[in-house]
């Protein structure tokens, strides 16, 4: 018997408002005192009455739109009733027979998927908005409630079961999250409790052929509360071998809804698993069913680029590897950086002789060169050295055109690699340019000849060892002889002059 996994996702997004959801009590974080954002409304006292948050439904629809979903011509609230000490009312505000969105998909690229599963598309079943319950707080002297997050406004995303990993998990996760950030509505952060993410699996058996050998899925079990990428990972590749294990051994999971234990690494049961029925959903007599024609059509014509589109654009108008592209376009504000850098130094092209003569061909090789530099650099080492220093891009000071600089100086190999760090690292926080710390630290690679032939001179006399390699016709040894004239020279000699210099040093011409 072959098993295979089928996973859905239940996604809670806390959304970017000023107020709740059904009163004007401040939307806070966690860094806020205990209870201090509560009123009648959000704590559910006799006779208060829920008033919608119209930004919060803007916010909905919005997510809807970006997510490809079909907006209805109307939505409604429902009261979900259960009892649990941090639902005050007894039941949650939610919407259940006429959600804000329906239908929708996102396409995914699976990071080191094989094919045919190295992209595909995950089905977005519906999304709904609904109000938050408190937070149970349990202490060595008992468990108490913060009514605080009571009424937040959330928006669930439900996918289908089209995931078949933990890997396709976590990748659909990263791009929701990239969407919800992109159109402003959540910042969705997991590890702030802005995006809470709970993980339905089960296992489909098949044949040879990967057809299902029955007509049914086994039980299905729910991992609630999952509150990070790798959470999310690691719960469902564990539940997914307890179910192989229970299946091996003839015994049979139950549907459940099942806690995760991040020191432990293992999920555990909490209660069996509800159905709708239990829930008794009925309309919300306090609301009134909400028309969303109108804000539908105005927020169709106010559509946003994208993460995939903005990924796609970059590597095509701008030459950068799909790596860059997805670190620019999941960190705020490098893409527009990034572009800005690119459009710099694309202007320094235009302006100069060599671009008139080159042609389209030449030029696009340089734009390709420079998309690498700028890729690198800005990904591996202006991004390490600000998360180093707990900054973010903005605190760099570094404009895009100083930047741009940077990159010439590089490419013109006015500077070499290794003090080229030592350069940016003096640039961040400074708005200075680059040539002029340059020139103030001394870093550049202008060395003078007479010098520099004085440092070839002591490093070919002390290495005879090298020497007779190199005159023997082992070419490579002269790479040996370039790191240690760097190396010596603290990176200041031009390093293809130092190559050239010291082959004639060694084999003098005729």
């Amino acid at each position: 018997m072959r098993l295979i996994p089928i996973i859905g996702l239940e996604v809670h997004a806390q959304l970017k408002t000023a107020s709740k959801m059904f009163c004007a009590c401040a939307n806070v974080d966690d860094g806020a005192a205990p209870n201090t954002a509560i009123c009648p409304i959000c704590t559910g006292q006799p006779g208060a009455l829920p008033a919608l948050n119209e930004h919060a439904l803007e916010l909905g629809v919005k997510a809807g739109l970006a997510l490809n979903c079909r907006i209805p011509d109307t939505a409604a609230f429902d009261r979900k009733n259960y009892f649990y000490p941090d639902l005050p009312k007894g039941y949650q505000i939610s919407q259940f027979h006429l959600p804000i969105a329906l239908d929708g998909y996102v396409n995914i690229a699976v990071p080191n998927g094989k094919p045919p599963r190295d992209s595909i598309r995950v089905g977005i079943t519906r999304a709904h908005l609904e109000e938050d319950a408190a937070k149970n707080v349990h202490t060595k002297d008992g468990t108490f409630v913060d009514f605080n997050r009571g009424g937040t406004p959330l928006l669930e995303i439900v996918t289908e079961p089209d995931i078949r990993s933990p890997q396709e998990a976590k990748a659909y996760l990263q791009e929701l999250r990239a969407i919800l950030r992109t159109v402003g509505v959540s910042d969705a952060e997991m590890e702030k409790g802005q995006m809470r993410c709970d993980a339905n699996v089960s296992l489909l058996e098949i044949d040879d052929k990967n057809l299902p050998t029955q007509s049914f899925l086994n039980p299905k079990v729910e991992i609630k509360n999952l509150n990070s990428f790798r959470a999310v990972e690691r719960a469902l590749q564990y539940e997914i071998e307890r179910q192989e294990g229970l299946y091996a051994a003839q015994t049979f999971p139950v549907a459940s809804t099942r806690g995760w234990d991040e020191n432990r690494g293992v999920t555990f049961e909490q209660r069996t698993k509800e159905t709708s029925a239990d829930y008794r959903y009925f309309p919300e007599p306090d609301l009134p069913p909400q028309n969303l024609v109108a804000l539908r059509e105005r927020l169709i014509s106010r559509r946003v680029e994208l993460p995939a589109e903005k990924r796609s654009r970059l590597e095509e108008e701008w030459w950068f590897s799909p790596s860059d592209a997805a670190f620019f376009v999941s960190h705020d504000g490098w893409t527009d950086y990034a572009e800005a850098v690119m459009g710099e130094l694309g202007g320094w092209l235009e302006s100069t002789d060599d671009s008139d003569r080159s042609g389209s061909e030449l030029l696009n090789d340089k734009k390709k060169k420079f998309a690498k530099l700028v890729g690198g650099w800005l990904t591996s080492k202006l991004a390490g050295m600000l998360t180093e220093r707990s900054l973010e891009l903005k605190d760099a000071r570094i404009t895009p055109e100083n930047f741009a600089e940077f990159i010439l100086l590089l490419d013109r190999s006015d500077v070499g690699s290794a003090n080229a760090q030592k350069l940016l690292a003096l640039m961040i926080g400074t708005d200075a340019d680059p040539s002029h710390v340059m020139e103030d630290h001394n870093l550049g690679q202008k060395m003078d000849e007479e010098k520099l032939m004085t440092e070839i001179k002591r490093l070919v006399e002390q290495n005879p060892d090298q020497v007779a390699q190199y005159k023997a016709g082992k070419e490579s040894i002269i790479k040996w002889f370039v790191g240690a004239v760097m190396k010596a020279t603290e990176g200041k000699a031009n390093p293809a002059k130092a190559e050239e210099m010291i082959k004639k040093k060694i084999l003098p011409p005729s």
